[in-house]
């Protein structure tokens, strides 16, 4: 686990926090929104992630002495800095679980908690929610064209510096069997994956010499990749007849690599050259800028590719450089808040609040999602948030409450998973999902409403507030 401190936030939290504390209001309870109101990839879902993770990081958050003596050549006041001294996290927690599917417009996350406490968590709730959920429903993306072809994240040397780290987590998270990250694989106990590079065999005179060295270092992971000079009159060759000199050493080659080219062409070729070897058991990878689009179109051209390896694409979001999440305060002091735009799409929900899912009566998701008061258990109908003459009967359906209590004065109040059993939730919720929400193109738009009493609340403060 990285080490992160509780400067690991934007100034002017810490400076709104000061104010807070030098006019007594520091304790005050506040609630404070996690939504974001853009789906990425123009696709039909986002898949979060980053809470676990997140919930580690809270309650150990702590201001170090080298913060403090930082802070204090910042012109932070001496008795502001006693106080952060014995900042902790005490608040609670509700949110979805991680892995689900999340849509725009609703709360994904809510913090209840001191206004400081509150403040001074928000950047680094964004930083890691916002960017595992953009990975992790990317991965999803892929994970929905691959079917049960095996999956790797080869993108650490074209990511974001450290953001490698997560991204590899958040790509397990949606649907990702392993990683050629080394430091993440330990630290999360995921799958470590890996060939060769070019320059492997570039440094040998010959590639069949290079690739019988690999062949004997590694012999119980070898994949050889196969296209530094020529595919097929060179790599494939050469890979087939060390394969055979394994097998003479009781060995098997796991696979060969394709890193550039045609894919398509060279997998169906390389596969006739293989299975004419007797060598039907050796796998065939792929990489070299895959997305969900290029391995569709190989799918679609019958390539017969067992393993891709994604980097670049998976690791950055591409073409999304962020998810847009957003924290918001919406209740303070014991009075509901709000911000007001002339845009209605941009106004906030105010109120502590609760998220349904509606399904039908088989338990099947229908496509939507209510917002409610925490204090409702049931909406019978939702209403549009920005178009108020649309809405939607609810009384005929079941609604299961979404936001539960996962920290509980500072403390983490659900059990720990591992990112497997995170990964197979998400798949059994996405696979909840009618098939319309998860096509890449034009997807259906899911439905988010309010109840009439959250948008009565909501038209009242707006009234409020109008000059």
């Amino acid at each position: 686990m990285q080490n992160f401190t509780a400067t690991y936030t934007d100034q002017y939290q810490l400076a709104m926090a000061q104010v807070y504390f030098k006019n007594g209001h520091g304790q005050n309870r506040a609630v404070f929104d996690y939504f974001f109101r853009k789906l990425p990839f123009d696709g039909g879902y986002a898949v979060f992630a980053g809470l676990d993770y997140l919930l580690d990081v809270l309650q150990n958050l702590r201001f170090s002495e080298e913060d403090i003596a930082y802070l204090k050549k910042q012109d932070f006041d001496e008795d502001f800095l006693e106080y952060l001294k014995e900042f902790r996290f005490r608040g609670n927690i509700y949110s979805v679980r991680e892995g689900d599917i999340v849509f725009p417009t609703r709360p994904v996350l809510q913090v209840e908690a001191s206004i400081i406490e509150a403040q001074i968590i928000e950047t680094i709730l964004l930083n890691l929610l916002n960017f595992q959920t953009l990975i992790a429903t990317k991965a999803s993306r892929i994970r929905l064209v691959a079917g049960d072809r095996l999956l790797l994240d080869f993108g650490l040397r074209r990511a974001q510096a450290s953001g490698g780290y997560f991204a590899t987590r958040a790509a397990i998270i949606g649907g990702f069997d392993g990683t050629s990250n080394v430091v993440a694989a330990r630290d999360f106990n995921i799958s470590v994956s890996g060939t060769m590079a070019h320059s492997f065999i570039q440094s040998y005179d010959e590639e069949l010499t290079a690739f019988r060295a690999f062949a004997e270092g590694r012999p119980k992971d070898c994949v050889l990749l196969v296209d530094t000079y020529d595919t097929l009159k060179s790599g494939v060759p050469n890979a087939i007849t060390v394969a055979k000199e394994m097998e003479e050493r009781g060995q098997k080659l796991l696979g060969i690599r394709l890193d550039s080219g045609d894919l398509a062409y060279l997998a169906r070729e390389s596969r006739k050259l293989l299975d004419e070897a007797g060598l039907e058991y050796v796998k065939i990878a792929a990489s070299n800028q895959l997305d969900e689009y290029v391995i569709k179109s190989l799918l679609e051209q019958q390539a017969p590719i067992d393993v891709f390896g994604v980097g670049t694409n998976l690791i950055i979001g591409d073409p999304d450089s962020a998810l847009d999440g957003v924290y918001k305060l919406a209740f303070f002091e014991d009075k509901p808040r709000i911000k007001i735009s002339e845009s209605l799409s941009k106004v906030t929900l105010p109120h502590k609040k609760q998220v349904f899912r509606i399904k039908d009566k088989n338990g099947k998701c229908i496509g939507a999602d209510a917002v409610g008061l925490d204090t409702q258990e049931k909406i019978n109908v939702m209403y549009h948030p920005f178009e108020p003459y649309k809405s939607m009967e609810l009384g005929d359906y079941e609604q299961e409450a979404l936001l539960k209590k996962v920290m509980n004065n500072g403390i983490s109040s659900i059990e720990k998973r591992n990112l497997k059993e995170i990964a197979d939730y998400s798949l059994s919720r996405l696979a909840e999902l009618p098939i319309e929400y998860k096509r890449f193109n034009n997807p259906h738009i899911y439905k988010v409403g309010i109840s009439n009493t959250l948008k009565e609340e909501r038209d009242k403060l707006i009234a409020e507030h109008k000059i």
